[in-house]
């Protein structure tokens, strides 16, 4: 499978085309090295829709996007907004069962929580927010510096994604 031809060349709506790219990755892991390719490759628009099926895949089977976590650390922090709040979401959806792994994003994360786009932060908020719930080894650090952003946060959705978090672990 040649996926940026792929998603060049799709005939399906975006939604539908994302389960279906995500439904055929779950069934044949190796398709998962395509998706370096199209990050690398891709323009912005396709970078975010790999980003997209790595975010979907990674719902269900976290174990298959855990070998690409230091890429997808690497895009928190790319110019796409879309890019950005995908890979957050990753970053999430792998914390719970690979806490240590998901730890490694929290510097670019940070940087995230000043990003002007409400969705960027969200993310990661949703992010920075399943790492504090499940890895103690920093927990104690960051619920600090959540408590901090709190204060800052501006946008009341973003901050109950924080407080929620904060909830759930005190």
């Amino acid at each position: 499978m040649k996926l940026l031809d792929e998603i060049r060349d799709t005939n399906k709506k975006p939604k539908e085309f994302l389960v279906f790219l995500s439904e055929k990755v779950k069934k044949d892991k190796s398709l998962l090295d395509n998706f370096s390719k199209c990050l690398e490759n891709g323009s912005p628009v396709e970078k975010g829709i790999c980003m997209e099926v790595l975010e979907f895949v990674s719902q269900e089977k976290p174990e298959l996007v855990i070998p690409y976590i230091d890429e997808v650390i690497t895009y928190l922090n790319y110019d796409a907004p879309r890019v950005k709040w995908e890979a957050a979401r990753v970053v999430a959806n792998l914390s719970q069962k690979y806490p240590e792994k998901a730890a490694k994003a929290v510097d670019k994360l940070m940087i995230n929580t000043k990003d002007k786009g409400t969705v960027v932060r969200w993310a990661t908020a949703f992010a920075l927010g399943e790492i504090v719930k499940y890895n103690k080894n920093i927990q104690k650090e960051l619920v600090k510096k959540i408590e901090d952003i709190i204060k800052k946060e501006q946008n009341s959705g973003v901050k109950n994604v924080y407080l929620k978090a904060l909830k759930m672990i005190k």
